[in-house]
């Protein structure tokens, strides 16, 4: 068993080595214009601390979390992770989702160029399915391949950099 103590240093430790990857992920690439593949821990780290999340660590579930408390409690969770480098280029794309696979919702965690938290948003399993029906003539929708901008479209942000957890749902479609 575990005593306060050796939790609240656990989680010290790895809040600071994750503070360490943030920074050596941010320098490699700035360095040699590749990524370190770390992004998707990161994320996981993150959501699981904004949104109260219970961590899944079996490399053969297809869900990352469980959620503790509020509107997720009991939910599974997909997280999914992006750094935004350059916003001219095309609309970056989110991982794979299987809408025939046990989950409730997927979790989008957005990065800036130094992978700390800009936004989190979140969609239900129910829109993801809907966004990617109504498009089944494209290869990329049938693979269950979506484009951030799309998630943006159908979930909520649920989380902010300047405003930490969304209190009121915020709508996208509002100008």
């Amino acid at each position: 068993m575990i005593d306060s103590a050796q939790a609240e240093m656990d989680i010290y430790s790895i809040e600071k080595l994750m503070h360490e990857t943030r920074q050596l992920a941010a320098k490699y690439r700035q360095t040699t214009g590749s990524t370190l593949p770390v992004t998707s821990e990161i994320a996981r780290f993150d959501a699981a601390r904004a949104l109260d999340l219970a961590l899944i660590d079996d490399a053969n579930s297809h869900i990352d979390a469980i959620g503790r408390s509020g509107d997720r409690t009991d939910k599974r969770v997909i997280i999914k992770g992006r750094a935004i480098f350059d916003t001219t280029r095309a609309s970056p794309r989110i991982g794979q989702l299987n809408p025939e696979q046990d989950w409730d919702l997927v979790v989008l965690v957005l990065f800036d160029e130094n992978y700390e938290v800009d936004e989190i948003f979140e969609a239900s399993r129910e829109a993801i399915a809907d966004a990617l029906d109504s498009k089944r003539d494209s290869n990329r929708k049938k693979r269950g391949a979506m484009s951030i901008a799309q998630f943006k479209i159908i979930g909520q942000r649920v989380w902010s950099r300047e405003n930490g957890p969304e209190q009121d749902v915020w709508d996208n479609q509002e100008s």
